[in-house]
């Protein structure tokens, strides 16, 4: 069966974000993840792991404005030392929260600037971030995001991201698996999943359309989920998904598949 965890930034949402931890262990789960910790205190989050008893496996690294729109900066070369900034933020707050994964999403693109700008762009600033995390003792996710909710976005594919990891050739860069981004690019997730298992650093699962639990959409997740079992993948899968209509009712999808926590 896989691990599961929960992103506290997409379910249990009825309830302050602080609030969310108690919930989600008394739900069930022994695993969290969640976008952002910069906004919070460091200790209050750590805090409430520590009550809890919760591993927190995953967050992001700094993405800029997201008030403002931004969805990350690593594909905009003139903002290069702020993200390598947002690298040392992330890193300190990995350290103090006990995770060992840490999320880079790219932002878009500057569509006045050629493809392959943009291209050099990344592969530096990814780079820097893998190197400096793997000093740390952290590994470096990349996500891609798909262009139909993200109009612009400079990583739309698993296939993108693929690419880039291999030019840039360093061990500690993975792709972040988001089957629902996935499936809005079309892509071939048991292929995927397949081909690449040595660089799928993480995953993550939502139905397609609506981006809400499984069962709710058109991907099938009752092989999906067996077979990252078969592959061996040995990670967690993380519930990022908007729960249809509240958190406790969504999570019913676990024992109609069979699971339970």
């Amino acid at each position: 069966m896989p691990h599961f965890a929960v992103n506290l930034t997409f379910l249990f949402t009825e309830i302050p974000f602080l609030e969310r931890f108690a919930a989600a262990r008394k739900a069930g789960f022994d695993a969290v993840e969640f976008m952002f910790p910069y906004d919070y205190k460091f200790e209050d989050i750590q805090a409430q792991l520590n009550d809890t008893g919760l591993r927190l496996v995953l967050c992001n690294l700094p993405a800029g404005n997201w008030a403002g729109g931004d969805r990350g900066t690593a594909a905009n070369p003139e903002r290069r030392e702020e993200f390598r900034a947002g690298v040392a933020r992330g890193i300190d707050a990995a350290r103090t929260l006990g995770v060992d994964r840490l999320n880079c999403l790219v932002g878009l693109k500057n569509e006045a600037l050629p493809e392959a700008e943009t291209w050099v762009t990344l592969r530096g600033n990814i780079h820097f971030a893998a190197e400096s995390m793997e000093k740390a003792g952290i590994r470096l996710m990349v996500e891609p995001v798909n262009r139909l909710d993200v109009p612009g976005f400079a990583l739309n594919s698993c296939s993108q991201v693929l690419s880039l990891l291999k030019e840039i050739g360093h061990p500690n860069a993975y792709l972040q698996f988001d089957v629902y981004h996935a499936r809005r690019e079309n892509e071939d997730l048991a292929k995927v999943l397949h081909d690449h298992l040595d660089r799928i650093g993480h995953i993550q699962i939502a139905d397609c359309p609506g981006r809400h639990q499984p069962g709710t959409g058109e991907t099938d997740f009752r092989f999906l989920l067996a077979e990252i079992d078969r592959v061996g993948y040995g990670g967690y899968v993380s519930m990022e998904y908007i729960p249809q209509p509240d958190t406790p009712s969504s999570l019913a999808w676990l024992s109609s598949y069979g699971y339970r926590l």
